[in-house]
């Protein structure tokens, strides 16, 4: 009925098969599982800290998600595309140009883990998991705190669109 190998070498010769795949994948395989695994501990950790407090969390409402979400979207473009934010990146990433409104393009030059950090660290869409994971453990944690960092932040990005929309409008009008 199988290979007449017992399920511990079956086990053994497929995790080494997908090891032996993941070392000639270009891409840093192991980098994103100790992301993912990191991203998990520390979520489970969240959880596991935050119980007792979490009981009686509702959620966020409509207009908190709104508000989340923008801060969560200022917040993850403010860490992976700020030009003042470069010196957090710069280990991984090299600078290529302007991409203006104060971002800047980095390209990634760090190798093996490093790459996949410097892939995360210059991917809003990457980053803003962890930040919208941060902002809700925090609305638990510390709803004060939490609130004025999430209310700055959104503010900050409402003012982003209407500076991008006067710009628009002055574009238009000239």
């Amino acid at each position: 009925m199988g290979t007449g190998a017992p399920p511990t070498e079956r086990a053994r010769r497929a995790a080494a098969k997908v090891v032996e795949e993941a070392a000639a994948d270009p891409r840093p395989i192991a980098g994103y599982a100790g992301l993912l695994a990191t991203y998990g501990a520390g979520s489970v950790a969240l959880v596991a800290l935050l119980r007792r407090r979490a009981r009686g969390f509702r959620g966020l409402r409509p207009l908190d998600l709104l508000l989340y979400g923008l801060a969560t979207e200022h917040l993850s473009r403010l860490v992976t595309k700020d030009a003042v934010t470069s010196v957090l990146r710069f280990p991984f990433t090299r600078f290529e140009g302007t991409a203006g409104a104060g971002e800047v393009n980095e390209k990634v030059v760090a190798h093996g883990v490093g790459h996949a950090v410097g892939e995360m660290l210059t991917c809003p869409f990457c980053v803003a998991q962890w930040i919208a994971t941060g902002l809700v453990a925090g609305s638990i944690a510390a709803p004060a705190l939490t609130s004025a960092v999430v209310s700055v932040s959104a503010v900050a990005r409402l003012s982003d669109y209407l500076q991008f929309l006067w710009s628009y409008a002055e574009d238009k009008a000239g």
